[in-house]
């Protein structure tokens, strides 16, 4: 059976706060301000008289209490368990303007918080991001840099499908990592998740303080007509502020797990963006277990980076790096750059500039005979 198996560092697929899409300046500061205000109150460990005035205020005049997905509110306080005596406030009851009476004493005496009122994924960046998901077609696709499992769904139902009409997956997965900012891990697969393992409590042997995956390294395992494959999802320590020593920990772990998961199945394969380029230590270390980097394969010939012009291997930091058995099966490798907006780089007509474009990395591939 021929799959194309891929892997595309977004680029921070982000549902975007609908603040941000606000034209007006000091409209869109002072819902900010509103919603730090608001934060602040909530936070109080015992609420006065005038801070539930205050918080009613700010819930009534940003409509936080809504769920509109056609006039999502800027600001909304999700209740875990809403009501008289467990909720922030009562449910609102009729009307275009309803009164809001916080009923909570304090901060302890709820569940739930506040959050910016998100978008949904309309952007011509995220287009451009579906074009080129579209394009490569893969039947699994590891997916880089993306918010939550909710907005990689969102992408799956209403640009590939809705915007693109092309076919979705059918199944989707993502499980939070560590980065505080939301740049986890997924995967597209048209064939079925049988199971996913997580690493992320994994701490740094030579720095026990600290996580060692700044993302994580999940195990995807997926079920074909027969032998099962297991994908390492990774996005190792990025060169900002840059630690070598915890990439490399970092690649040396995951050679551990590929180790681990070739005691379970010889289909193998290590893939995302290792943030080091084939000459590095890192690299080194991964293709010390015998895995092979499909770009040195007979059957590229494309540019030698994989991420900005993509002109030299300084350039390469997305990898898809296989097993011996997965390797002897390759039919062909491809890399995916009309998404990036770069000197030297033919561009969809749809990328015209560094604003629009679907990310600053190619998506790579390859199809092989499992």
């Amino acid at each position: 059976m021929s799959i194309r198996i891929a892997t595309f560092n977004m680029e921070n697929l982000f549902r975007r706060p609908t603040a941000f899409r606000i034209e007006d300046p000091a409209k869109r500061k002072e819902i900010l301000d509103d919603f730090a205000t608001l934060v602040s109150l909530l936070d109080l460990p015992v609420y006065t008289d005038d801070d539930k005035k205050k918080i009613a205020g700010l819930v009534e005049k940003h409509r936080a209490y809504a769920i509109d997905p056609k006039d999502p509110p800027p600001i909304y306080v999700n209740q875990s368990r809403p009501g008289k005596d467990s909720g922030l406030f009562k449910p609102p009851g009729p009307g275009k303007h309803p009164r809001i009476e916080v009923t909570a004493k304090g901060r302890f005496a709820w569940a739930g918080w506040a959050e910016l009122g998100q978008d949904d994924l309309d952007l011509d960046t995220v287009r451009n991001t579906g074009r080129v998901v579209s394009e490569v077609d893969a039947d699994i696709l590891l997916t880089v840099e993306v918010e939550d499992r909710l907005t990689l769904e969102r992408f799956n139902t209403q640009v590939l499908a809705g915007a693109l009409d092309r076919r979705p997956y059918p199944y989707v997965m993502l499980i939070d990592g560590n980065d505080s900012r939301g740049i986890d891990i997924g995967i597209f697969s048209r064939h079925p998740i049988t199971s996913v393992r997580s690493h992320l409590s994994e701490t740094n042997p030579d720095r026990p303080n600290q996580r060692l995956f700044s993302r994580d390294c999940p195990e995807f395992e997926i079920q074909l007509n027969g032998t099962p494959l297991v994908i390492l999802g990774n996005h190792l320590k990025s060169k900002s502020q840059d630690d070598p020593e915890l990439r490399l920990a970092q690649g040396k772990r995951v050679a551990e797990i590929y180790r681990a998961a070739l005691e379970r199945t010889p289909h193998v394969i290590v893939a995302g963006d290792l943030n080091d380029h084939p000459t590095s230590d890192t690299a080194a270390v991964l293709e010390g277990t015998g895995l092979r980097d499909v770009m040195s394969h007979r059957s590229y010939h494309g540019l030698p980076g994989t991420f900005g012009e993509c002109k030299s291997e300084r350039d390469k930091i997305d990898y898809l790096l296989l097993s011996p058995e997965v390797w002897q099966e390759v039919q062909q490798v491809g890399l995916e750059t009309r998404g990036i907006f770069a000197d030297g780089i033919k561009s969809f007509d749809t990328v015209t500039s560094k604003v629009d474009a679907a990310s600053d990395h190619a998506a790579l591939y390859t199809d092989v005979d499992l």
